[in-house]
């Protein structure tokens, strides 16, 4: 089924997972996967190193088995700073060829030693080309705070309104932890006149040093309330994770309360976390499908 079908049925809930290094790695997070199959999640998106060194197949491998063995569908990420348009198509042919029909379209991260192909300046690119070669469901990233290299909010805004007129059909944020963040960009779409369903990316903080390290590459700042907890129970990874668990529900509450199209959870292949926000909030997902079931067309 494609992403666009599933957000005319009910409020999404997705996770992210990476591709770990060794086959035995990826047979570990296919079983952990498997574990808690009661989430059900309505899809899993894999990631992909923007890296010229790195050609996806790790990738593709695990959206491959997510598909075939765990009957959940796959959204694999397409980085296309470091490939050619030759290259693109050739995974585009790949990806048909495994059944895989939903993509997370990325201009991926500048790396210091290499320079880029230059045949996608920008995401907005590759999704254009991705929309004519091939029948795939486009997703783009979002950037609620803005994306770090660009000018300003409004310049922002008009790169992801380009991205959604190439073909996008629904955007994924890059990982929030003030919802007020998100509010703020709900209301710089509307103005823009960009009308797709969006996920809230939502990444529990249980790594303390993780946590900084994703930040501190993003750009993102972070909310005083939540510095308090990384602070507070740094020295203490049973506290840290109770706090960044319960402290990423109270946010997911809010957000599926407040009529969002769908929560992404960012989950570092760590399925037991999962878990424990799914049991949390499930039934806020179950509500949201029975009022629209139950709402006049």
């Amino acid at each position: 089924m494609t992403l666009s079908a599933l957000f005319k049925q009910k409020t999404v809930f997705s996770l992210e997972v990476f591709p770990p290094k060794t086959p035995q790695g990826t047979d570990k997070l296919i079983g952990s996967l498997s574990g808690i199959q009661s989430i059900r999640p309505d899809f899993i998106s894999i990631t992909q190193s923007a890296s010229r060194s790195n050609q996806g197949q790790s990738t593709l491998t695990l959206a491959s088995r997510i598909q075939d063995e765990l009957d959940i569908p796959a959204v694999a990420h397409i980085p296309s700073l470091y490939r050619s348009k030759d290259e693109v198509k050739a995974y585009l042919d790949q990806l048909q060829q495994l059944g895989i029909e939903n993509i997370l379209a990325l201009r991926g991260d500048p790396a210091q030693a290499e320079d880029p192909v230059g045949d996608f300046r920008y995401a907005s690119d590759l999704v254009a080309y991705i929309q004519e070669h091939g029948n795939f469901d486009i997703t783009g990233a979002a950037y609620p705070q803005k994306h770090p290299e660009a000018e300003s909010m409004v310049a922002d805004t008009l790169h992801l309104k380009e991205k959604v007129n190439n073909g996008a059909s629904h955007l994924i944020t890059q990982m929030i932890f003030d919802n007020q963040d998100y509010w703020y960009f709900e209301e710089r779409l509307a103005l823009a006149g960009i009308d797709v369903p969006v996920e809230v990316g939502i990444m529990p903080c249980t790594n303390q040093r993780q946590i900084k390290r994703i930040t501190e590459l993003s750009g993102i700042k972070l909310p005083r309330k939540f510095l308090a907890i990384m602070d507070r129970y740094a020295d203490n990874p049973v506290a840290m994770r109770d706090a960044g668990i319960a402290y990423a529900v109270d946010q997911i509450v809010d957000l599926v309360a407040n009529g969002v199209s769908g929560i992404h959870l960012y989950m570092m292949n760590n399925a037991e976390n999962a878990q424990r926000i799914w049991e949390a909030t499930h039934s806020l997902f179950e509500a949201e499908a029975a009022h629209l079931v139950s709402s006049p067309a």
